[in-house]
């Protein structure tokens, strides 16, 4: 088999154990799930599961790469010269609606719950995702055109909005079915950024 051949055959089978997997995973739960029963149902064996998941955990960063990605087409629609807190609304806006309407409550439940087990790489912790990059862009962008004073910190805002945005999601999953996420997360940040306009704008905006 030629190389190309190979390398297509391997990522076909990737995708087909990440598809099993997630579909194992959205019907019988996370902990429910083994590596055998992915295997079997995926029609592929352990050595090819390892080869290319380090463990269950890891189909999850392949689906946050999914993410990720989402982030950096999102923010295309996000106007350049627009205020800070109208950039920072927007990005919440289509983050929730996606991990809501795409992910599902469910499964946020299940990377919450196994995510703060893993003790290498966690996820929300990496500050290299799209997601950071793209707050410190914001920031950045809003220092130097004046709206913030210079001594603001780029990456210690991006990780206290980015921390809102992980409350507002442990909250919709932990108060059930009358929390309203959109709404919720919407009213969060709004007092959170006008805080730090208070605390970090100039005074002449």
């Amino acid at each position: 088999m030629k190389r190309g051949s190979r390398q297509l055959q391997a990522e076909k089978t990737k995708q087909r154990i990440f598809k099993t997997a997630m579909e194992l995973f959205q019907k019988k739960g996370f902990d429910a799930v083994t590596v055998d029963e992915i295997v079997q149902k995926s029609n592929s064996s352990k050595g090819a599961f390892y080869g290319h998941f380090h463990s269950k955990y890891g189909i999850f960063l392949e689906k946050f790469k999914e993410i990720d990605q989402f982030y950096d087409d999102y923010v295309q629609t996000i106007e350049e010269e627009a205020p800070l807190k109208e950039k920072i609304l927007r990005l919440f806006y289509g983050q929730m609606n996606y991990l809501e309407h795409e992910l599902g409550k469910d499964l946020m439940r299940t990377v919450y719950a196994s995510g703060l087990l893993e003790s290498e790489s966690h996820y929300f912790a990496n500050t290299e995702r799209s997601l950071y990059k793209i707050l410190i862009r914001f920031i950045r962008h809003s220092i130097e055109r004046g709206e913030l004073v210079e001594e603001s910190s780029p990456k210690n805002l991006a990780m206290y909005i980015t921390r809102c945005m992980r409350g507002s999601l442990y909250d919709w999953i932990a108060f059930g079915d009358d929390f309203n996420l959109q709404e919720e997360s919407k009213q969060f940040v709004e007092l959170f950024m006008e805080g730090v306009l208070k605390r970090f704008g100039k005074s002449d905006n």
